[in-house]
């Protein structure tokens, strides 16, 4: 039993070290770090790059800015070490919590033992569901959806087809992710109406497990097998899915249709430039980082929280929401992107894409 104390207390005291180590990476002083104020918790680094390349550094910079303390650790994609960085920051006086949850069982974990200590907590960029987040800081999903339903109708009406009774397709996202299901929403919102008055003609709909790309390939070859290539425009739910529309169009030796996407990737916009993609959707992490800043510093300072009636349902109650508003990019605005530090330039003008820069 004394060996199994003794291997316990060394592994309680390795996550203590490896969290005050974080705190003084992050904030130059452990000093610095028993008194933050604010404790971002990230989720991983895998995943996707924009946690600790754009998410991080926006927000050290917006809480700098505020003159709120606080720190940024990352949980590595371990439920229990976003746990144990949570006690860590409560113990040392953390008043708010920014939570990018791992997934929404240990993400109300969190949230409940924050309140236990009378801390709040913000859910950042994902929603826990059925959870306890003063507040939910994201972009309006539906509104991305729209977005894409409407560049989809543009490029019908710039080649001509939008009178020709084109047949659009649906290629969905993940069936098993809420946001894919409230894309589709949106850009349904803008076709439906015109597959009911007969102005376009449905094609294939159909969503693609895990948002797998390769599997996007094969349903959408065989949605050309099926229709006789006869599909003149896609709803496309992010920019991998709509590179499997490319490929496969390339594979056939068809020609580019109005298609949609989401994310703004350096692939994405090549494709726009190349004019095998019309559109994709960019959301600012920089200003979602802004927006939860000021939003934290609020809490902390009891001032109001503007939220301008939004909420969003977590399956429980409506929780106060900040929802930012989405930006479609094509080729006539694509370079914002590159303004806002979103891509460079040597992301996206590279090989044979640098002749359309």
């Amino acid at each position: 039993m004394k060996k199994l104390g003794l291997v316990l207390l060394v592994a309680v005291l390795g996550v203590g070290l490896a969290v005050t180590a974080a705190f003084a990476k992050t904030d130059g002083t452990a000093k610095k770090a028993a008194s933050a104020e604010v404790c971002v918790l990230l989720p991983d680094t895998k995943s996707s790059i924009r946690w600790e390349s754009f998410d991080r550094p926006y927000l050290a910079k917006a809480f700098k800015r505020l003159g709120d303390t606080y720190s940024i650790v990352n949980a590595q994609n371990s439920a229990a070490t976003q746990l144990n960085q949570a006690q860590t920051c409560l113990t040392n006086g953390a008043k708010v919590i920014l939570l990018v949850n791992l997934d929404s069982g240990s993400g109300k974990a969190i949230q409940q033992l924050a309140k236990s200590r009378g801390a709040q907590t913000i859910d950042y960029d994902r929603l826990t569901l059925k959870g306890l987040a003063s507040y939910y800081i994201s972009f309006n999903n539906p509104t991305v959806g729209k977005l894409q339903g409407q560049g989809v109708v543009s490029g019908l009406k710039a080649n001509g087809k939008y009178s020709q009774h084109p047949v659009v397709a649906e290629l969905n996202g993940s069936p098993t992710d809420n946001n894919a299901t409230l894309f589709k929403a949106g850009y349904d919102s803008v076709l439906k109406p015109l597959y009911k008055n007969g102005t376009f003609k449905k094609g294939p709909d159909q969503s693609v497990p895990a948002w797998d790309n390769q599997k996007a390939l094969t349903i959408f070859e065989q949605m050309l097998a099926r229709t006789g290539n006869k599909i003149d425009a896609v709803a496309a739910a992010n920019d991998g899915l709509a590179n499997a529309v490319v490929s496969a169009l390339k594979n056939r030796g068809l020609k580019p249709v109005p298609l949609s996407g989401q994310d703004a990737t350096p692939q994405g916009v090549q494709n726009i430039l190349s004019g095998w993609q019309t559109m994709t959707v960019y959301k600012s992490i920089r200003n979602e980082a802004n927006a939860a800043a000021a939003v934290a510093d609020s809490i902390l300072h009891g001032k109001a929280v503007n939220t301008k009636g939004a909420t969003t349902f977590d399956g429980k109650r409506k929780v106060p929401s900040v929802l930012l508003t989405p930006v479609s990019i094509n080729k006539s605005n694509w370079k914002l992107l590159l303004a806002d530090g979103f891509l460079k330039k040597g992301q996206v003008c590279v090989g044979e894409y640098a002749k359309y820069c």
